[in-house]
């Protein structure tokens, strides 16, 4: 499993689809970019679309999302997005209460139950205490990467 960190923005794109019996509907799909800004964000969805988009798109809307890391996997039927909301588990040396920081990942699955195991995988190779608190399956289409 491979996981990036990085500034992510979520971007929705307005186009004509065209359906199976032939007819045209308009749509808004969402897509998350790894840049620097939204100029750079607008500019890597507009490159990354156009290429399977046939006339004209709109990008709709952008906003900085709230996770900082996305975990890719290459299977290819892992092809949904789900959020992920997951505490870290931290004992203040001092008072000796537990402190609960949240943290958000995309997570690249086929299932609710793959998107857990693929948590899992990733923090059990670390020394965090952590819980799951909440996964739920996105409406976004794909996650560009930022080439350098």
């Amino acid at each position: 499993m491979k996981t990036l960190n990085s500034k992510w923005f979520e971007c929705k794109v307005r186009y004509d689809k065209m359906s199976e019996d032939g007819t045209t509907k308009k749509v808004t799909e969402q897509f998350v970019v790894d840049a620097l800004g939204f100029s750079e964000a607008e500019a890597c969805v507009t490159d990354e679309v156009s290429a399977f988009i046939n006339g004209d798109f709109d990008i709709v809307a952008e906003k900085i999302a709230p996770y900082r890391e996305v975990f890719f996997t290459e299977k290819p039927a892992d092809d949904k997005w789900y959020h992920a909301k997951i505490n870290l588990i931290t004992v203040d040396e001092k008072t000796g209460k537990e402190k609960k920081n949240i943290i958000h990942h995309l997570v690249q699955s086929n299932t609710f139950e793959n998107a857990r195991k693929n948590i899992s995988e990733v923090y059990d190779k670390t020394m965090m205490d952590f819980e799951i608190a909440k996964i739920s399956e996105t409406n976004i289409l794909d996650v560009f990467e930022h080439e350098a």
